[in-house]
């Protein structure tokens, strides 16, 4: 086999991979905002570390994942596959998050110290991390066996996907904590992403392009005013 035949298969879905990691390490980064010190940084690992054994142990069982994809039933003509509820109920789940946790920041926290929500334990962050890691999990699986035929080139795509999350979640994580108007606009990314998983699962699919592509715009919006509101003070 010639190392091209490898490679640019490898390269490309680590590429995917990583694309697919960013809502991983916004929505974890959010939620591990709401810990203290070193339980932040748990949260943070934790989440990247199950995302990995999530996807590796799905690769096990790949044919079981493959038979996701298959209609149960039908509803008014339209089918209904274990990826489509799956992807429903993440999106269900991710647009209910974000929408929450929007109105608290811009709403409730601004009606002062009485309303602010009870703290949140690391045992029900985590099992939100995990809720949105199988759903994240499964898409990126599916996806990744239409692109690569070769089992080992999707376990080396995974691992190597992990080491860069690792690496890039807590600077991206201090960023998000350090400034709120990016917070917002994370919160809004991760709507987005729970619209085009919903819409997906109702086969109405959402080129993902579009979507990273507003909100790569959105950011850059959002630095030019940042920068302009220092200068200005």
């Amino acid at each position: 086999m010639n190392i091209t035949d490898v490679l640019i298969p490898l390269l490309s879905l680590i590429a995917l991979e990583v694309i697919l990691g960013i809502d991983n390490i916004i929505f974890i980064s959010i939620l591990s905002d709401k810990l203290e010190g070193a339980d932040r940084n748990k949260l943070r690992l934790w989440g990247i570390g199950l995302a990995m054994v999530l996807r590796l142990c799905l690769l096990a069982f790949i044919s079981w994942i493959l038979k996701l994809d298959h209609t149960l039933f039908t509803i008014s003509g339209m089918g209904f596959s274990g990826k489509g509820i799956i992807l429903i109920l993440g999106g269900l789940f991710l647009i209910y998050k974000s929408t929450k946790e929007i109105y608290y920041k811009t709403e409730l926290h601004q009606e002062g110290p009485t309303t602010s929500p009870t703290k949140t334990s690391f045992r029900q962050l985590l099992s939100e991390v995990i809720i949105l890691d199988l759903v994240f999990s499964i898409d990126s699986i599916i996806t990744a066996v239409g692109m690569v035929q070769d089992l080992w080139i999707m376990y080396t795509a995974v691992i190597v996907t992990v080491a860069i999350m690792l690496v890039a979640s807590k600077p991206i994580s201090e960023f998000i904590r350090k400034h709120p108007s990016f917070k917002i606009l994370a919160l809004c990314f991760l709507m987005m992403i729970g619209v085009a998983l919903l819409a997906e699962g109702l086969h109405f699919e959402i080129p993902k392009g579009y979507i990273y592509f507003s909100m790569a715009f959105a950011f850059l919006v959002d630095i030019i005013q940042m920068k302009t509101i220092k200068q200005k003070t």
